[in-house]
Order: C-alpha cells, then structure tokens, then sequence
C-alpha cells in the first residue's frame, strides 16, 4: 500500500551553497523556518485522520539536512521516534546533498528510522557540476549513493538536464550512472530560470540559453524511456506548480504544470506514430490509468493524429499493462510496449 506523505519543507537549511539556479523558497513556497516538535506532531496528526490505513511516511524536503547541526538533525527526528515506535509512522524520507553523506552519518540516520535519502545529484558531469555552482563532483554522488545503499537504505537521485554546459548526450550519461550506482527512484527536474537567480542574470545577459519546452519534452521522454528500460521508477518530472512557482515567477525554460503528462504522452504518441501508417483508422487500447496520457493534455496527441491523416479512437482495457497499447487498424490487431517497441536516438533531441 502506497503511504500518505506528511512533507515538512526546510527551504535552504543548512546548503552552505547557492547555486545557479536555486531559489529554493520559491520553489517550495516556504519561508525556510524549521518546524517544530509540536508542529510536527500536530501535522501528522492531522493527516493520520485522512490517511485512513494507509502508512505515513515524514519527509523532509528542500534543505540540505544532514548540513544542519546534529543537534538540530537529532531535534526533528526525536518527535517521530516515539511515533515509529508505535507504529503511527511507517517511515522517515530526508533530502541532502551528496557532498554530505558518510558512512557513519548514514548508520546515525538509519537508527533513527530513516528509510529513504534523496540526492540533489543534478548532473554527473564535472563540468555541468562546476558551471552551476554546485560544489561538488560527481565522484561524491557516486561514493553517497553507495554509502546509502550498503546501510540498507533507498537511495534517490535529483536529476536536472539543461544546466549550463549539458548536453542531452550528457544528461543520458547521468542517468545512466545513476543507475548503475543503484538507486532505487529517479526525480527529473528539467532546468528552469527563476526569477532573482544568477541563472536568471545569465539568460538575461544572454549567457544561457534554457531548454525550450518542446526540446526538454523531448529529452525527458528519453530520460524516462531508458530508466523505464532499466526498471527504475521515475516518482516526478518537472517542479510542482504550487504557491509562489507559477508562471510568473518563471523566466524561462521547460516548464508546465502538467509537464509529467506532457512526457508521458510523448511516448505513446512516438508508439501510436511508428505503428499506425498516415491516413488510417486507428481504435487504440489503453490500460484505464493510461487513458489521458493516451489521448494527451488538451486532446493533444488525437488532434496530432489527425494531422497525419490519423483518425485515432480511444478505449480502456484493464487487460493491458501501463505501458502497453493494443493497436487495432484496418490491417492488424497488436499488443506494443512503450519500453520494448519504442527505440530513442539522443540525435533525435
């Protein structure tokens, strides 16, 4: 059973860096306090009455947490001990950076029921790494990733294509090493230009150039194809849209609050495109919770169907797989995989 997660948000905290991009309050659309013990409490609480028997897990996003003091560290998870104890959590999710992560800190965060540590890897290439102003390299998000793994705990990476100096080619590469180190989930932020960033002075000075949402669609959908290749769930693509991230706040790049979907229907589209020749009929079968992925944000992919000559019609089947489409034409009756049938170049972005 998938658990309800109870997120507190500790923008900023404890990242001894600012890179590029960042505007982490922003982003979260918290002010970067840290929560307290009676806060803590009171909010899982409170969605422990809507949870119902599903399991919580506390995650703690934004922030760098095991930058913080340990005593701080130690000041938000002793709230839950007593509550994992007692089985009120099931588990505890933390986000850091990868230059700070060690063997012995990992063991102390594990006693404490913590489960699940994501990494704010970003990019794999020390070049791509410098130009952003990380502060690190990618040998230290190798050495974390492992480190978090020998203790028995899921590892995530934070991905962002499109930062100054990447490439698709490069991008590929970082996902690509990511796997083999053997994380267990995949996030993919695709690089956007926030207002007030040095990334926004860049694009403004015309130093950089973002990706644009039709490219970064494109990359992405590669991204996810080859984790989906290797069995590695991607859990989100693209930031959420949610308080202060919006529109406005936005300079440039590949942005849209539907942008998971946008990708998503960019591989059954890319499925439907090479199997259903121009100008034919198409009835094209979908496992239920694929049906808008299938037909597209704003019925995009049935009217780029029509445009081709293609008159697609659209039908839930529970029989099929998620990633599976029946496509029945004049000629034949199929079952295609996403992941088998499809084949990316990286010249094709």
């Amino acid at each position: 059973m998938k658990p309800v997660t109870v997120p507190f948000f500790i923008s900023h905290q404890g990242c001894p860096h600012t890179c590029v991009f960042c505007d982490q309050r922003t982003i979260s659309g918290a002010n970067g306090e840290l929560p307290t013990a009676e806060l803590i409490r009171d909010r899982i609480n409170l969605w422990r009455s809507s949870a119902r028997e599903r399991p919580l897990e506390v995650a703690f996003f934004g922030g760098t947490f095991t930058a913080l003091p340990e005593e701080i560290q130690s000041e938000l998870l002793a709230p839950l001990q007593p509550l994992l104890e007692a089985g009120t959590v099931d588990s505890v999710r933390i986000s850091t950076r990868p230059d700070y992560i060690d063997a012995d800190h990992v063991a102390w965060l594990s006693e404490r029921g913590v489960s699940t540590i994501e990494l704010g890897v970003q990019s794999m290439d020390d070049s791509v790494l410098a130009a952003s102003g990380r502060g690190h390299v990618a040998a230290e998000s190798l050495n974390a990733i492992r480190c978090i793994k020998r203790q028995g705990i899921r590892a995530g990476a934070q991905l962002m294509p499109g930062l100054p100096g990447d490439s698709p080619a490069s991008s590929l590469a970082s996902l690509e090493q990511v796997i083999s180190a053997g994380v267990d989930f995949i996030r993919i932020y695709p690089t956007v230009v926030l207002q007030g960033t040095e990334l926004a002075r860049r694009y403004s000075a015309g130093e950089f150039m973002p990706l644009s949402l039709d490219r970064g669609v494109l990359l992405c959908a590669l991204l996810l194809h080859r984790a989906m290749q290797a069995g590695i769930p991607v859990i989100r693509i693209g930031l959420q849209a949610d308080h202060g991230l919006d529109a406005e706040s936005i300079l440039a790049g590949c942005w849209h609050p539907a942008l998971g979907q946008l990708v998503r229907s960019q591989l059954y589209a890319d499925l439907v495109c090479r199997f259903v020749p121009s100008g034919q009929r198409a009835t094209v079968y979908c496992h239920p919770a694929r049906l808008s992925d299938v037909i597209g944000v704003k019925r995009e992919t049935l009217l780029s169907q029509l445009r081709r000559g293609v008159q697609m019609r659209v039908v839930p089947d529970a029989a099929l797989q998620n990633e599976e489409l029946t496509i029945q034409t004049e000629d034949s009756c199929t079952t295609y995989s996403v992941i088998a049938d499809l084949h990316y170049s990286i010249h094709e972005v």
